[in-house]
């Protein structure tokens, strides 16, 4: 079974008001999702985002922003870069990969010499 992960990819303290206690210490951390299987690792292109208050510790949602939160949400969502989408295999999947072409062609020459 995979197992997904969302990996921190930036994080930016900012000095916009919390719409909840109106404290000035906000962190706007932006994360990619990358999937973990026994063979393969897997990162994939979706980038989510938190705006988190440092001192109620509660999350901001889009309904709660104000015009300033947009702005600096704009911002650094410009100034994120994600890694490229790819999928690399372990070293299971390259074991079992010349397992199999070795089965392969262990039959094949069976079935020449016969």
């Amino acid at each position: 079974m995979a197992k997904e992960k969302q990996l921190v990819i930036q994080e930016a303290d900012i000095t916009n008001n919390c719409p909840e206690c109106f404290n000035q210490e906000l962190k706007i951390t932006f994360y990619q999702k990358h999937t973990y299987n026994a063979l393969y690792h897997r990162t994939t292109g979706v980038v989510t985002n938190e705006i988190k208050c440092k001192k109620c510790n509660s999350i901001i949602y889009p309904v709660n922003w104000t015009p300033d939160i947009e702005r600096v949400f704009e911002y650094y969502n410009k100034l994120v870069k994600p890694d490229r989408p790819a999928v690399r295999f372990t070293m299971l999947f390259f074991i079992i990969l010349i397992l199999m072409l070795c089965l392969v062609a262990g039959g094949i020459y069976l079935y020449l010499e016969s």
